[in-house]
């Protein structure tokens, strides 16, 4: 089980795709000018890597080393098909939205990061969780920045969630004449929005590396 707890603890925030590993900023910075948007195309990442991992762990014993990284390619390749394909299926509104952003996950070096590092080497279970929990690290920090991006923006929460939960509303919490700010849905915005939780993120690690109590030697009297 302390494997299973490490996988869960390291994916969601020590090594966070984003926070920790600065990686797949493509979709990070635009698409997340929504939380709806950010949380569909997580939730698209999360699917790709849970299933990549489970069938890359699952084959690794027949994949030629020398050739294993086209293999790996091909499989995250035909996954990021089936799930791109049911998102035209059952949420289309939703998939012209995302557009080319859900086949780019092919080529999002964390999916290939973690089929490499971790699904080639480790059992069935433990490199789907992988692969799951690096996929929710992900899609939990895109949904903050979405919903920070859109609140500051448009002063609103969950624009077009009906595309994702049908019959589903927006919030208008701020008030219904808040003129919006630009920046804040530009990449620039993005930018400044995603390097303030980087280092929100890396103060709390610092402040968690202090609170470590240190041993403490003690002096035995002289005889």
């Amino acid at each position: 089980m302390s494997l299973y707890t490490d996988i869960i603890r390291n994916s969601l925030w020590k090594q966070n795709p984003i926070l920790s590993q600065v990686l797949g900023l493509c979709p990070a910075l635009a698409v997340t000018t929504s939380f709806t948007n950010a949380f569909s195309l997580g939730l698209a990442t999360v699917l790709v890597m849970a299933m990549s991992n489970f069938a890359v762990s699952s084959l690794r014993a027949f994949i030629p080393y020398e050739i294993r990284i086209p293999v790996f390619i091909l499989i995250i390749a035909a996954l990021t098909t089936v799930v791109d394909l049911a998102f035209n299926a059952w949420l289309h509104d939703l998939y012209l939205v995302l557009g080319i952003f859900i086949p780019l996950i092919v080529t999002n070096c964390i999916v290939l990061a973690r089929v490499e590092a971790f699904a080639a080497k480790n059992a069935v279970a433990a490199s789907t969780l992988d692969g799951a929990m690096m996929g929710l690290g992900l899609t939990a920090v895109i949904s903050v920045l979405g919903a920070a991006r859109e609140l500051i923006g448009q002063g609103t929460l969950f624009s077009g969630i009906d595309m994702l939960i049908p019959g589903a509303h927006e919030l208008q919490i701020l008030p219904a004449d808040y003129p919006g700010f630009l920046v804040s849905m530009l990449p620039p915005g993005a930018f400044i929005l995603l390097g303030l939780m980087i280092a929100a993120s890396n103060w709390l690690n610092h402040r968690a590396s202090q609170r470590i109590p240190t041993e403490k030697t003690v002096a035995t009297p002289a005889t």
